[in-house]
């Protein structure tokens, strides 16, 4: 892959980092965004389809947690088959780059509903499930980027998407 192209691309500055130690936090952020764009879709609306329909808590976790994977692989595979993939590769190509950060903010995301007090049985009108929501969302997003750091100096994650970017 001819990488030349990249040097004056905002947010691909080391974001290969096939080295293992080239990649920069901005590069793993903006992967921990893309990711956590998908997560939140999914999330949301797994916790507001919950919520509104009267789900117990348990079954309202799993709703949003089922959705913020399917949210965050349809994202991913919108951009690779946009790129020209064959949804066999596209679906592969996005459990590879997806599948550890979206576990991850899933379990950040959830822990922190179910440990504020009060989150997951307050109504789509109180302020606390919307605050809580908001924060562990935004807890999740802090704690994946050195995970994605790590994995895209692994050549792994977000680096898989990578070669599939058009510029």
């Amino acid at each position: 892959m001819d990488h030349a192209g990249h040097a004056g691309h905002p947010g691909h500055a080391g974001h290969h980092g096939h080295g293992g130690g080239g990649v920069t936090w901005a590069a793993a952020a903006q992967a921990t965004l893309h990711c956590l764009t998908g997560c939140a879709i999914g999330e949301i609306l797994g916790m507001v389809l919950g919520t509104a329909f009267g789900l117990s808590n348990g079954a309202t976790l799993v709703l949003a947690v089922l959705l913020a994977f399917v949210f965050g692989y349809a994202l991913t595979m919108r951009g690779v088959l946009k790129a020209g993939l064959d949804v066999r590769t596209a679906v592969k190509v996005a459990l590879a780059a997806d599948t550890v950060s979206i576990v991850v903010m899933e379990i950040i995301d959830n822990t922190v509903m179910m440990t504020v007090p009060g989150a997951m049985d307050a109504g789509l009108a109180d302020i606390v499930f919307w605050l809580a929501l908001a924060g562990a969302l935004a807890l999740a997003f802090v704690l994946t980027v050195p995970v994605n750091k790590w994995m895209i100096g692994k050549g792994r994650g977000h680096a898989v998407v990578h070669a599939y970017h058009q510029h």
